[in-house]
């Protein structure tokens, strides 16, 4: 995904269709002339639905769509017919689209599954003709309903990518690496921080034709939940994954105290981050001889599985992905 095409959030401000009016009519015939009322009921406006497309990795298409408005609904008729429904407006977005009102932070829907459709603004009810107001005492009603408004929002529409894995580091640990040795996917290496700017998914292959999908999101430094780096704006990209691998580089002053930072900052952003489970990569073994991965093993967090892996010498990959897909299937040895 190039940077200027990968868009994960939108605002646009969005009309529902007003209710058409019932209509007030009376039955008039040659040899019926005084009929009674035969109004018919008002269409329904259009409704505002979102629909999820596999095909679609980004909001771009939606980046420049400002105003979207829905069709009105149609005044009811004579001889009881209804008014046409006003025409609904799909918008098409990639799963895992959350769309919430933009001033209450209000849910209206989330979109997680390929052509799964979901309104979230509903058109306004038609109005009923006069046929419906017609009774035993009042036999022609001169009045009928006028159609329900339809609702304005601006509707914020935000994109939490839907992985098996996130991999969570500080810039430079190694993921944008590890996601193109173990996948096809290519994102942008370099040896500076921030190289990456944008989330990239990869889908890892595993024996007898199983994958997994796996996203690496651009890293995160100490303050990010308040927004110092690249801030919060990608750790909700995480939220929806399955397992988190959290990757220190070998060279690290400290992994432990890394890694406890990496899950403060997550902790800080959503506590429910810490529920998930945990696998942790020291990435860059290659640097290491076994004497000193035993002497660093020591060091490593108790409560999470350790691995020690390089994506330049493919040291510890195979041990890597068998982890992940026994933490993702639920597995135990």
């Amino acid at each position: 995904m190039a940077s200027s095409n990968f868009i994960d959030h939108v605002r646009i401000y969005m009309r529902s269709g007003h209710g058409g009016p019932g209509a007030v009519h009376f039955r008039r015939e040659k040899h019926v002339p005084k009929g009674g009322p035969d109004g018919g009921n008002g269409g329904r406006g259009g409704h505002i639905v979102l629909r999820g497309n596999k095909q679609l990795w980004t909001l771009l298409h939606l980046r420049y769509q400002k105003h979207v408005h829905a069709g009105n609904g149609k005044p009811g008729e004579g001889g009881r017919r209804s008014g046409a429904d006003g025409e609904d407006i799909v918008l098409e977005v990639p799963l895992g689209t959350v769309a919430r009102n933009a001033e209450t932070e209000e849910i209206r829907a989330e979109i997680t599954e390929d052509g799964q459709e979901a309104i979230i603004l509903p058109g306004g009810k038609g109005g009923l003709g006069n046929e419906n107001f017609k009774t035993a005492t009042n036999q022609t009603p001169r009045y009928a309903q006028e159609g329900i408004p339809g609702i304005e929002e601006i509707i914020g529409l935000e994109l939490k990518l839907l992985a098996d894995v996130g991999l969570v580091g500080f810039p430079n640990a190694g993921k944008s690496t590890l996601l193109s040795v173990v996948s096809a996917a290519k994102p942008e290496i370099a040896d500076y921080a921030f190289t990456t700017l944008v989330p990239n998914l990869g889908v890892v292959d595993y024996y007898d034709h199983k994958s997994f999908v796996m996203a690496d999101i651009p890293g995160i430094i100490e303050g990010a939940a308040e927004g110092k780096g690249l801030g919060t704006r990608f750790l909700r990209h995480i939220e929806r994954n399955s397992i988190l691998l959290f990757l220190v580089p070998a060279d690290s002053k400290d992994v432990k105290h890394e890694y406890n930072i990496l899950l403060n900052e997550l902790r800080k952003h959503n506590p429910e981050l810490l529920d998930k489970k945990r696998i942790l990569a020291i990435s860059k073994s290659d640097m290491l001889d076994q004497e000193l991965m035993d002497e660093l093993s020591n060091e490593l967090p108790e409560n999470v599985p350790c691995l020690f892996v390089s994506s330049i010498t493919g040291f510890g990959l195979q041990t890597l992905k068998d982890s992940v897909w026994k933490a993702i299937n639920d597995i135990t040895d």
